[in-house]
């Protein structure tokens, strides 16, 4: 092999090693959040140093069509985020389990994110469960793509977004009090500063 091509091979290698080694970087300046599940796990947690920005979701609001959310609204506050829709079973099951958490944690914003569902139907779901939080509509699930790595298969899915703005923890699937109140408890801990 001539040395030109062993040069322009070690470049390539060296630019390779570079794109692979800033990807698998973390900490304040590890960009915006995309999803990877490390051996297909559905609770994945990041300690501080892992965690990646919460891109900006913004979007009607399911019951006040004319206002607008947005996760960005709530910087300072760990914010629980709730990808759910009327149409999904274990939505149904988990409903409860943001209510208490609402009600138990005033120091938490839960916001959820309603997908690919018709209004009324969202709208007529937060009224007979009761919703004591707001949530945003993405009907047709744009707003949940800027969650990079997220399928939309998964709903319903929980974020944990710490008060810098940025995802402690995923839960892929319905959750229970004990996934959540664990990282809670370690999230408030957590300053509200780098």
């Amino acid at each position: 092999m001539n040395r030109g091509l062993l040069r322009a091979a070690g470049a390539l290698l060296a630019a390779a090693l570079a794109v692979a080694a800033s990807g698998c970087s973390a900490g304040a300046d590890a960009g915006t959040f995309q999803l990877v599940s490390p051996d297909g796990q559905t609770r994945i947690r990041y300690q501080p140093d892992q965690r990646q920005k919460i891109p900006d979701l913004t979007g009607p609001n399911v019951t006040d069509p004319g206002s607008t959310l947005s996760v960005a609204d709530y910087a300072g506050r760990v914010v629980v985020l709730n990808v759910w829709g009327s149409w999904c079973p274990p939505c149904r099951t988990e409903t409860p389990v943001f209510k208490r958490l609402s009600e138990a944690h005033p120091d938490v914003t839960v916001l959820g994110v309603n997908v690919r569902d018709d209004p009324d139907a969202a709208a007529d779901f937060l009224r007979g469960f009761e919703v004591n939080y707001p949530s945003m509509f993405d009907e047709s699930g744009r707003i949940l793509l800027n969650l990079r790595g997220i399928p939309l298969s998964a709903v319903p899915v929980t974020l944990v977004v710490d008060k810098l703005q940025r995802v402690a923890a995923v839960h892929l699937g319905a959750v229970l009090d004990s996934d959540l109140e664990p990282v809670l408890r370690d999230v408030l801990a957590e300053p509200a500063h780098a």
